[in-house]
């Protein structure tokens, strides 16, 4: 069973006409030709983790939907993805899932805007460990994530995105914790930051040289 397929949308939000319609809308939203990132791999990779992940969730079903939720509305141009996605969430489960879960959908989409749950928010913490996963890769892999994040951003000229992505990069690394789930956060940290800063000092060098 695919992780994007139907079959598994439709564990979560249930076998209906209504349900398919929303499933297949959220897959050509995760589709979109301006995405290199953040499309359907990324979408399958942060549902895979969260399957993983699970165990430490008060509730799986409500992560499993944040994920695909979390980037249905991407748009690099804008600045409230998150926003946006999360209202996208309330509207496109009305009526699939129970009214409280359709809540915390929504809550955990707004999380993944700063990575930042609070210590006992055991859902938030599996959906932030696995939306920033990708940090903790090997450094290629690293480094085809930031690649495909600066093809997102080429309606800006360099010096415009390396101030962007400064910016991210310095919010990242000033986070209390990069990983909250103690089953990762041990390994998935040291590999994460430097990583971060190996770009974040590449991005400075570029500046500086400019």
């Amino acid at each position: 069973m695919s992780l994007v397929g139907f079959e598994a949308w439709a564990e979560l939000a249930g076998e209906s006409p209504t349900s398919r319609t929303e499933w297949a809308a959220v897959v050509a939203a995760w589709s979109e030709p301006h995405r290199r990132y953040h499309d359907l791999a990324h979408l399958a990779a942060v549902l895979g983790l969260v399957g993983e992940l699970a165990g430490a969730a008060t509730d799986p079903a409500a992560v499993r939907l944040a994920a695909w939720y979390h980037d249905v509305v991407y748009d690099p141009r804008r600045g409230d993805n998150e926003e946006v996605s999360a209202e996208r969430a309330r509207a496109g489960l009305r009526g699939l899932v129970p009214p409280e879960r359709v809540e915390e959908v929504a809550r955990l989409v707004l999380l993944t805007a700063g990575h930042d749950p609070a210590p006992d928010d055991a859902n938030g913490a599996v959906l932030c460990d696995a939306d920033l996963a990708v940090l903790a890769g090997p450094p290629e892999t690293y480094a085809a994530y930031a690649s495909a994040v600066r093809e997102e951003y080429g309606h800006l000229s360099d010096a415009e995105f390396t101030a962007g992505r400064t910016a991210v990069l310095d919010q990242l690394l000033a986070l209390p914790a990069l990983y909250r789930l103690p089953a990762v956060a041990g390994e998935w940290t040291p590999r994460a930051r430097a990583n971060l800063a190996a770009e974040l000092a590449l991005l400075r060098a570029r500046s500086g040289a400019s």
